[in-house]
């Protein structure tokens, strides 16, 4: 069954991966372990609600604060984190490539309000046909049936559609609910998985 639709996640694919290493840096700046600074962080933003939606930025730095003891406003934080989601130019012009051969390509990603900042000043929406945030939708690439919801929205089969993340949970559960997958690890790698299950690259 030919493919159909691409779905992409922004940071680590799209983008650097500026959640994690802003995170991190914050770790350092605060004299905490980044690895366990950042497990920390990132479940506190799926458990506070922020990434769905369903609480504000300075709920999750609060909560962020009390659990940890950082110092910093919110926008000192955020700026932390978005100066590092810098657009990876060789993937973009991927898609822009996918979409210029006929594929419908959409973000897929977990992310907050902070990604409608990103687009105002980088215009990543321009390169893809949709956008699925999951402050925006309410729904999580940590739940599994955010995959078969988002494919009967889009009016593909599971089988007519590929995703792309640089988490192996996330790239797990897509799996599991039959989708085709590339686990991104390298643009390289990928360039080359890409073209074997599309027929398209990369390159020039």
């Amino acid at each position: 069954m030919r493919i159909k639709v691409i779905l992409i996640d922004f940071g680590g694919v799209l983008a650097e991966e500026g959640f994690s290493d802003g995170l991190r840096e914050i770790a350092r700046k605060n004299d905490r372990d980044p690895d366990e600074f950042f497990a920390l962080a990132d479940r506190l933003i799926a458990e506070s609600g922020y990434l769905i939606g369903k609480a504000s930025e300075s709920d999750y730095w609060q909560a962020l604060r009390r659990e940890t003891g950082i110092a910093g406003s919110d926008a000192e934080l955020r700026a932390e984190i978005l100066g590092r989601f810098v657009l990876r130019r060789p993937v973009v012009a991927c898609v822009d490539r996918l979409r210029a051969s006929g594929f419908r390509v959409f973000l897929l990603t977990d992310q907050t309000d902070w990604l409608d900042d990103i687009d105002r000043e980088e215009h990543c929406y321009a390169h893809v046909d949709g956008v699925y945030n999951s402050f925006r939708t309410g729904r999580s690439k940590r739940d599994e049936r955010t995959f078969p919801a988002i494919c009967k929205e889009l009016g593909v089969r599971a089988g007519e559609t590929l995703f792309i993340d640089d988490n192996a949970g996330h790239v797990e559960r897509a799996a599991r609910s039959h989708l085709y997958t590339i686990h991104y690890t390298s643009f390289e790698d990928f360039s080359q998985r890409l073209r074997a299950l599309t027929g398209t690259g990369c390159g020039a």
